[in-house]
């Protein structure tokens, strides 16, 4: 059985988002509390405290602060869970040392544990979560399968969301013997090894001049804002940036935007991703450093936008979900080396498009699909 997580929008009433805002502030503060601990035992030469640890220690917590006792119980341990990964990622050196969360922090969610069915779906309409109750939602035709946990999350745009984790056995697609080499790239996203090539619609850029505006309009909101609470401070009236309903209007639309950009992404890159996956046995594809490539200030967003290590995760799972094979390798020399001989031509300017092979003679081959034969080629060796 598989992990799957089903998106849905919530509709909740005034009460049940001032508790969700609420819980949210307590793991944040539970999060906090247990950092400041680990780092307190490190200065004084103690030992790390794993997860099981933190767990016993959420008892001493909720006696010292009873508000605590106001939160979903299971999300507090699932904080402390959060905090112990982040504390391994730090450990092998895939993380940087963990960090203190301020109320500002972008990750507002909180992750509640399906126990003696305390998650369940009532109808199409209502879905029944920890202390919230019946909450309003769309899209109950999707979940069908056992609720394992959920997790609440408020969006910047100030919508409510949860992700509902479901046990999921994927059915196995046939095999049809078929192999394929991709190649990474920003003017064409993909470039398979049979000469396909998957267009980059580039949304970030269709979209980046309605949300220049909003931004124009959130600074310059905001500019007045601040000019009006000095003025206001002058008069010995107390105002705050929440105050102000316009300045929170620009913000929450530039949110609205950037998540409609990352919606038709990730649209875009299943339905390919899946097509990909019915079709070939085997994908071989580069195993790009993204994290290095970004450090070029000409090419970094056009690479944020392709999203490349989002190809990458996605069929990461899917492969070992419905029954293929992945195989990553290295991208060194794959734009060099001759896909019919092997032999190295060495490095050519971006502005040739044409791969000429001067020891087998091989002329007027595309560079990308060169390339996406030359990892094909890497990956069956």
């Amino acid at each position: 059985m598989k992990l799957k997580g089903i998106k849905i929008k919530l509709h909740p009433t005034e009460n049940q988002k001032a508790f969700i805002d609420k819980n949210l502030s307590l793991n944040r503060f539970v999060w906090n509390k247990l950092l400041g601990m680990q780092q307190d035992r490190f200065e004084n030469g103690g030992d790390y405290v794993n997860a099981y640890g933190m767990h016993y220690l959420m008892k001493a917590l909720k006696i010292e602060f009873p508000f605590l006792k106001e939160a979903e119980s299971t999300s507090l341990e699932y904080t402390s869970d959060d905090l112990d990964d982040a504390f391994t990622r730090f450990f092998t050196k895939q993380n940087n040392h963990p960090r203190f969360k301020s109320r500002k922090h972008p990750k507002n969610t909180y992750k509640s544990k399906c126990i003696n069915h305390n998650i369940m779906i009532v109808d199409t309409h209502y879905l029944k979560l920890p202390k919230l109750g019946l909450v309003k939602f769309f899209g109950g035709h999707r979940i069908q399968d056992k609720i394992k946990s959920a997790t609440i999350r408020r969006e910047l745009n100030g919508s409510y969301t949860a992700t509902i984790h479901v046990e999921h056995e994927p059915k196995v697609f046939e095999k049809t013997g078929n192999v394929i080499g991709i190649d990474l790239g920003l003017t064409d996203l993909v470039i398979q090894s049979d000469g396909f090539k998957l267009k980059n619609k580039q949304f970030e850029r269709s979209l980046a001049k309605n949300r220049r505006q909003w931004e124009r309009k959130f600074a310059r909101r905001h500019t007045q804002a601040l000019a009006k609470i000095e003025e206001a401070k002058a008069q010995g009236i107390d105002l705050k940036l929440s105050d102000f309903k316009n300045l929170h209007k620009a913000k929450e639309h530039i949110a609205r935007i950037s998540k409609k950009i990352a919606n038709q992404r990730a649209n875009y890159l299943q339905q390919y991703t899946t097509s990909l996956v019915r079709r070939f046995d085997l994908i071989a594809m580069e195993n790009l450093s993204t994290k290095k490539l970004m450090q070029n200030h000409h090419l970094a967003r056009s690479i944020a936008d392709a999203s490349w290590a989002k190809i990458k995760s996605m069929l990461t799972y899917k492969c070992d979900w419905y029954g293929k094979e992945l195989i990553l390798v290295d991208a060194r020399y794959t734009s060099q080396i001759c896909s019919h001989c092997g032999e190295n031509t060495g490095k050519k300017p971006l502005h040739i498009r044409r791969f000429d092979c001067p020891h087998c003679h091989s002329v007027g081959i595309d560079r990308d699909v060169n390339a996406a034969n030359n990892i094909l080629n890497k990956a069956l060796a």
